[in-house]
């Protein structure tokens, strides 16, 4: 920043050069990151972020709040840290856009700003800043394969404590995974839980809430970690209430309700929750405050805070980090695009119904709303069958032309909302087994729905590459979209009951069979 303290009424023209190269590395970064703001947007169209706008209005406040506490700096300040992690933010949206995954992007946008404060501050100043930056990953989208992962377990939570609440308030009722039978209606995961979709409002606040309290450190832990628990606990609570509703009222009442006591509803309860914590752990303490005290919510003097931006220093780092935008952004304007090729593959309408000894049947077509949560552009269900008396193998495959936006997500996620307990997991490599040329790395899961019990085989087609991690899935599919510009893939599943009357190994063995016959004609279906 500039050695005056005060923004001079008259100033030269070669006073406004450092603004003038903060804005132009702005600009230049907008272009060069316009992929990763286009899918911030998108995502705040969506319930689950559409808290999204907000973020930035409450960082830019609690980047000006602690600004009041910082000197403007006289003499020379350390730049090169933020020059580095600039470059840096440079070099992951490059991956992001050559691979074609936009919130990779995203995530270098964030990283951009840290940057630029370091480079406006210097490395000793700029640093203190890091906690409304760090802030900004609120209005970003989950990696998928994180999203829903933590949605199924909350919704697992959610459920189980539904269930515990109506039963003290004496309504029977049966939870089959995340199913909740109330006898007259059964409430799915979707109807249950959509209370779910404000838990990452509810995380910003906690945030910004734990920053601007004024009280103990360990105050602060305590606020940000209580999002979480308190959106599940209130989310069981609208279960419970709905199921109430039902049980002593009927189903006429459980659509009024659910429109008023939508997510919202959920938020305000939710933030009241955090106030009535923050002020009993204020009046436990020795020297007992009001909330309102503890909260520093001084709105003074934002303005001048705002106003020391103009007196940025047309330092030689920030000057170079203009013109490397400039030059990044106008690098990736006048590149030459490849044209992508088309995906040479046959619709799964054509997969043989005959695959050896084993004849194929249609599976029932999924419902509406599952098409929707698999989001797969081809998919195929088909029940095989080879003896009478042998139970059959089920075949399910989804096919994604572009699985950045959303793509596969592992049936270790789907099941238990089913209703079946995964007994057991593994990775395993089947290729020593059954005698295949090359490695082939598999999940092997045993599941179970009370006495019933099936053998699941289920692994990601990537490339040529058979994945077993869904993890792992992620990172192949951003480093082939960097190296061969393709993002399709898909996902394969076998299962089979395990019959009363055989062992684990006859199961295996009908399993592995129809194993065989599937991977020597699914490369028609999903391409190498």
């Amino acid at each position: 920043m500039s050695d005056t303290a005060t923004v001079p009424a008259q100033r030269s023209l070669s006073n406004f050069s450092g603004p003038f190269w903060f804005f132009l590395a702005t600009l230049a970064a907008g272009i060069y990151f316009h992929e990763g703001l286009n899918a911030l947007l998108a995502a705040w169209a969506t319930p689950e972020y559409s808290h999204g706008p907000l973020i930035p209005v409450l960082s830019a406040f609690m980047f000006l709040q602690e600004l009041k506490a910082e000197p403007i700096r006289h003499g020379p300040v350390n730049r090169v840290p933020g020059f580095i992690v600039m470059v840096a933010a440079v070099l992951l949206g490059a991956l992001g856009k050559f691979s074609q995954i936009d919130d990779v992007v995203a995530y270098a946008t964030i990283l951009w700003v840290g940057a630029m404060l370091l480079i406006s501050f210097g490395w000793a100043q700029g640093r203190r800043f890091w906690v409304p930056v760090l802030h900004l990953v609120y209005m970003l989208p989950l990696p998928g394969v994180i999203y829903y992962k933590l949605s199924t377990f909350l919704q697992g939570v959610s459920s189980e404590l539904g269930v515990l609440f109506l039963g003290w308030l004496n309504v029977p009722v049966f939870l089959d995974g995340n199913i909740i039978d109330l006898g007259v209606l059964k409430l799915h995961v979707a109807e249950a839980c959509s209370g779910l979709r404000y838990l990452f409002p509810i995380m910003s606040f906690s945030y910004v809430f734990a920053v601007l309290y004024r009280g103990p450190m360990w105050h602060k832990a305590v606020l940000l970690l209580a999002a979480a628990p308190i959106t599940v606990l209130m989310n069981s609570v609208r279960i419970a209430v709905a199921g109430w509703l039902v049980q002593y009222f009927g189903e006429a009442h459980l659509e009024g309700f659910s429109h008023f006591f939508e997510g919202w509803v959920i938020f305000m309860a939710s933030v009241v929750l955090l106030f009535v914590l923050a002020w009993t752990m204020l009046k436990l303490q020795r020297s007992p405050m009001s909330v309102a005290e503890a909260l520093d919510l001084d709105f003074s003097n934002l303005w001048p805070q705002a106003k020391r931006l103009a007196l940025v220093e047309p330092s030689k780092t920030m000057i170079l980090a203009a013109l490397v935008m400039v030059l990044a952004a106008a690098a990736w304007q006048i590149r030459p695009v490849p044209t992508p090729e088309p995906i040479n593959r046959e619709p799964f309408a054509l997969f043989p119904t005959q695959l050896g000894d084993w004849h194929g049947a249609p599976a029932a077509r999924l419902s509406r709303a599952v098409e929707q949560t698999l989001g797969a552009d081809d998919y195929i269900g088909l029940n095989f069958t080879r003896m009478r008396q042998e139970p059959s193998v089920e075949l399910f495959s989804a096919f994604y032309d572009d699985q950045t936006k959303g793509g596969t997500h592992s049936p270790e996620i789907c099941l238990p909302s089913s209703g079946w307990e995964i007994a057991s997991l593994e990775r395993v490599d089947v290729a020593p087994q059954l005698d295949l040329t090359a490695p082939f790395r598999l999940n092997r899961a045993v599941i179970q729905k009370g006495e019933a019990q099936m053998l699941v085989y289920y692994w990601f087609e990537s490339h040529g590459r058979h994945v077993a991690w869904d993890f792992e899935a992620k990172l192949m599919l951003l480093w082939d979209g960097f190296t061969i510009q393709r993002t399709d893939g898909g996902l394969v599943r076998l299962t089979t009951a395990i019959a009363p009357d055989e062992g684990m190994d006859q199961a295996e063995a009908r399993l592995q069979s129809m194993f065989i016959e599937t991977i020597a004609t699914l490369p028609r279906f999903i391409p190498d």
